[in-house]
């Protein structure tokens, strides 16, 4: 594989997506008005349902918006992961990513470019709403010796839920059937993770089984190691967790992708009857 002729197909996938995006203001606006409504009117009511306790990383009391700022970051990656699987579900029966696999590079590596574009996308998603949210009052530590930390766990963690959606991608052969997927695979990987509480909270109110989940939850482990990179402090396994989860996912995605589905198969047996 010529590298030079690789790294030019990733940066032209990169720059249509955002090009796409830079012309769907509404694109923007969705996604930082949802974890914006958590954070001034969920967090709201709970601000200080964690003074009376202090959980690692943090060595002081704090207010849930403090806590919950990580797990809503999470949310943007998480969500806009999801989209962008819906648009890999679009451009297959479409047929953009036939085009596409018809150049002289490796499957893996054009889905891998896609992935970029996806993390890219979601990075600066995830920055809008940091910022608005510090405008708001939010106390994040995002500026300090911490910050390549920081950086590397949110790069990480938005690869992985792309590649989590990459994989969903491959299984969902109709955009009819998105919707359904999605409210199977969002809802429960954001609320049985540490995204609004933490583990042991969960422990402690007896709801094992949910602790149970929450703990093995790769969304958790995102969250966690985001939290905990935000304060210099070690995520523990977090960090294994989390990349092991994108390999395994994106490894399947790239095994299994087939961009003869959907409307591409109809297409070659002629059009729907």
């Amino acid at each position: 594989m010529n590298l030079r002729h690789a790294f030019q197909a990733m940066r032209a996938i990169v720059m249509r997506e955002l090009m796409k995006f830079a012309r769907q203001y509404g694109r923007l606006v969705s996604a930082l008005v949802r974890p914006l409504l958590w954070l001034a009117v969920f967090a709201a009511g709970f601000r200080n349902v964690f003074g009376v306790a202090i959980v690692p990383p943090y060595d002081s009391y704090i207010p849930y918006d403090v806590y919950i700022a990580p797990g809503l970051v999470g949310m943007v990656l998480l969500f806009n992961g999801m989209q962008s699987s819906l648009a890999m579900v679009y451009d297959r029966e479409m047929g953009l990513m036939r085009l596409l696999l018809t150049a002289p590079l490796p499957r893996g590596w054009i889905l891998f470019s896609k992935l970029t574009a996806t993390a890219v996308l979601s990075l600066a998603q995830a920055a809008a709403f940091v910022v608005v949210a510090m405008a708001l009052g939010t106390e994040l530590p995002v500026w300090g010796p911490q910050t390549p930390m920081l950086l590397a766990a949110a790069v990480a963690s938005a690869l992985m839920l792309g590649a989590v959606g990459l994989l969903l991608s491959v299984h969902i052969k109709q955009l009819e059937n998105f919707a359904g997927t999605m409210n199977f695979v969002i809802f429960p990987m954001y609320f049985m993770s540490t995204a609004l509480y933490p583990l042991w909270k969960l422990e402690e109110s007896g709801a094992a089984w949910v602790y149970q989940i929450a703990r093995f939850n790769p969304f958790t482990h995102a969250v966690e190691w985001m939290r905990f990179a935000l304060y210099g402090k070690d995520a523990g396994a977090s960090p294994y967790i989390v990349l092991a989860t994108l390999a395994l996912c994106f490894g399947l995605a790239a095994w299994g992708y087939d961009p003869q589905r959907g409307f591409g198969a109809l297409t070659k047996r002629g059009g729907p009857p």
